[in-house]
């Protein structure tokens, strides 16, 4: 679906001046337009929702033969498709009738989950647990979770009654037979840090199969970009300014042919006694992190991993999580909270992905 990173740094020479596009994503507010005159301009423009969020795909280009409603069904399709294997929200998706299974024994499973959940565990690996699918019990035990109960810091007691049944290695999968088990029949998996980038990766291969070269697909914010805008120009996509009380740009990404997830920390938290408490939960300790880095942006060859690892990174904080960064060679945008404001700290390959060619 597109070109490793490596390879298009090769090839940027070759790609011409960049300019702002009439199309501006606000990374946590779902995609919205400079100007609203112009959303009609494109010949496909489709949103609606999805996976308890929503979706927008907008497309400058229809192949000849490809027609509006058929292209919208097929995604609609598509899309409820995933939701039916990886929603904790449908009582008979794959996912929830896995997590409702008290089994500790092998369960066959989809290659769609079996792919989600193998690169998540590996994922899990190379950070040391800070990513984990299993931590859903604490982020509801903390009030930030679907049930909806009232935040509030949760006993110690509580924390380490949820810890026993999580961990992402109480999950054990066999690639042979496509096959997971659960060695404790509490474990619950919650695939939302990843779910909504695979269904971007897979709307984009849909795209692909039908003709069309210039496109962006957007889920919950997640997001995948080819070719060019309605200017014949590469996507300009916006990064939000971490601020808790205002809406505001931190700065505007020149980028195509690639993924881009963000996640923060810095809008869903709650306070009780004079302390703030963060929606990001490490499932190492049970307990909201505690560190200044406030948004993660990671582009990638995927949408998937790069919304995987952009939650796995904010984890892990400004510090071990630029080290992994570097080490595992992402492209990531690190904004951090300074007594000054906000401070931005990039690896080498996202300064190189985003810079603007003269």
């Amino acid at each position: 679906m597109v070109e490793p990173l490596k390879t298009q740094i090769k090839m940027q020479n070759k790609i011409p001046k960049r300019g702002l596009s009439l199309t501006l994503i606000l990374v946590f507010l779902l995609s919205g337009c400079v100007n609203n005159s112009s959303v009609e301009k494109y010949p496909f423009n489709f949103s609606g929702p999805t996976m308890g969020t929503s979706f927008s795909i907008k497309a400058s280009q229809l192949p000849e033969g490809v027609k509006v409603y058929r292209l919208e069904k097929l995604i609609n399709r598509r899309l409820t498709e995933i939701n039916q294997r990886m929603s904790t929200y449908i009582p008979d998706s794959e996912l929830s009738l896995i997590n409702n299974s008290k089994s500790t024994g092998s369960q066959f499973i989809s290659p769609e989950l079996f792919k989600l959940i193998s690169t998540a565990q590996e994922i899990s690996v190379l950070t040391g647990g800070a990513y984990d699918i299993t931590v859903g019990p604490l982020v509801n035990l903390w009030g930030f979770g679907p049930d909806k109960i009232q935040n509030q810091v949760p006993t110690d007691e509580a924390i380490q009654q949820a810890l026993a049944n999580a961990g992402y290695d109480k999950l054990k999968l066999t690639t042979r037979l496509l096959t997971l088990s659960k060695t404790q029949s509490g474990v619950y998996i919650d695939l939302s840090s990843l779910a909504k980038g695979f269904a971007v990766d897979e709307v984009a291969n849909l795209l692909d199969a039908q003709g069309l070269t210039n496109y962006m697909v957007e889920i919950g914010g997640e997001l995948y970009l080819k070719g060019k805008n309605l200017q014949g120009k590469d996507w300009q996509i916006a990064v939000e300014k971490p601020n808790m009380e205002t809406r505001e740009l931190q700065r505007i990404l020149p980028i195509t042919d690639i993924a881009m997830a963000t996640s923060g920390d810095y809008r869903n938290f709650f306070e009780q006694d004079g302390k703030y408490f963060s929606h990001t939960i490490d499932p190492r300790t049970g307990y909201p992190v505690k560190h200044k880095l406030a948004s993660v942006t990671v582009l990638g060859d995927t949408t998937m991993k790069a919304d995987a690892w952009a939650t796995a990174l904010l984890v892990l904080g400004e510090e071990e999580g630029y080290k992994i960064a570097e080490q595992q060679e992402l492209a990531v945008l690190f904004i951090i909270k300074t007594d000054q404001g906000f401070e931005e700290r990039a690896t080498p390959l996202f300064s190189e992905l985003t810079k603007v060619k003269q």
